[in-house]
């Protein structure tokens, strides 16, 4: 399933020959290191830790000159998009961190979300390369997954009401904010970040 009427071709990640983990692992990186720094500081070890997970039939990213400029999942809600290795996380972060990351991340990654409606599509692991930023990626990888999948609703769970960009891009899409989860107050402070919004979207 191929999308290339714009600037950016759209394939689903399992499709590619490149090798593209790296890639993908270096923008989750980046758009995750706020709420991964306990884990590390250094956005390259946190590229290596986690390269492993992708379950690379439920991505899809934007190439441009074999370069991966964003990634993001689509799932059916109960279909996990990504899986854990504790072996891989403790080789980089370290055995006591490591082992912390596949314990409480696995239940962040992982778990299925509760009470997930039929036919709804769960759009998870939304990334954009740095340099690639404000060229219309996300929303361009996402309006492929909205014509080329089959389901009649969409979700997106938790996004940080600090993610204004974010917001203001599923917003303009047509996505509505229905539920927002509040943050601890001693953690929100730590992490910037106040509440996690849950957005839906209807086909019409």
């Amino acid at each position: 399933m191929k999308s290339g009427g714009n600037k950016f071709l759209i394939v689903k990640a399992d499709e590619v020959d490149l090798d593209i983990r790296t890639q993908m692992s270096e923008i989750f990186a980046e758009g995750s290191s706020q709420w991964l720094v306990f884990f590390s500081k250094d956005k390259n070890i946190i590229a290596k830790a986690f390269s492993h997970m992708f379950v690379l039939d439920q991505f899809y990213i934007a190439i441009v000159n074999d370069k991966v400029a964003g990634v993001t999942a689509c799932t059916d809600g109960k279909t996990s998009s990504v899986r854990l290795n504790k072996k891989e996380l403790r080789k980089h972060l370290g055995f006591f961190k490591g082992s912390m990351a596949g314990i409480f991340l696995k239940k962040e990654f992982e778990v299925p979300f509760e009470n997930s409606p039929p036919n709804t599509g769960s759009i998870e692991f939304v990334g954009t390369a740095p340099e690639f930023r404000g060229q219309g990626v996300a929303s361009q990888i996402i309006q492929h997954i909205l014509e080329n999948t089959t389901y009649n609703n969409y979700v997106i769970e938790e996004v940080a009401d600090t993610n204004t960009p974010a917001m203001n891009l599923y917003k303009k899409m047509g996505f509505e904010e229905y539920k927002r989860k509040a943050i601890p107050q001693k953690v929100a402070k730590k992490i910037g970040i106040n509440n996690f919004l849950s957005l839906k979207y209807g086909k019409k």
